[in-house]
């Protein structure tokens, strides 16, 4: 049973013999009621309080599930930008790949163009020495037969020769 300052300031004590003393029990039980009234304020302004404070613990604890999932989604955002950058990272180094096997392929396809032109080259190279030294071995016979048909004091002349030939 809850006894409120009212109670205790209503509360009537019967009269007996040799008893205690009236207004000591009046001034105690009006200092108790007091009391009791300045607890129950008290009392009441501490559940505010605490209805206050549970509001406080209750918003700040839904504030920290907001910010837990926001933390929680923002690492699976910053995990999944990774997982992306490192697939982008990986396409552009085969692409690289492909276009480094490209151009080899490229280079060595005009490699061997190139080889093939320089043997061509080389052959006709070697054409043009024979060309070369045949026309040179030509001019040597023709200066030789030239060299031969020079005068000679010894030998007649080949004008002479002509006409002696149409004398006999």
């Amino acid at each position: 049973m809850k006894i409120t300052p009212l109670d205790i300031q209503q509360m009537v004590f019967r009269t007996a013999f040799r008893g205690y003393d009236r207004q000591e029990v009046n001034r105690f039980l009006e200092d108790l009621a007091q009391t009791v009234e300045a607890l129950n304020r008290d009392n009441a302004v501490l559940r505010e309080k605490l209805a206050f404070v549970e509001q406080q613990l209750a918003e700040m604890k839904k504030t920290e599930a907001t910010l837990s999932h926001a933390l929680v989604s923002a690492q699976s955002l910053a995990d999944e930008m990774k997982r992306s950058a490192q697939r982008d990272a990986e396409l552009v180094v085969k692409e690289a790949e492909l276009k480094a096997a490209e151009m080899l392929r490229q280079a060595r396809g005009e490699l061997v163009v190139t080889q093939r032109d320089l043997t061509e080259l080389r052959k006709q190279r070697l054409l043009m020495i024979e060309r070369l030294r045949a026309t040179i071995r030509t001019f040597e016979r023709m200066l030789e037969i030239e060299e031969g048909e020079t005068y000679h004091p010894d030998q007649a002349a080949p004008d002479d020769k002509l006409a002696g030939d149409s004398n006999h």
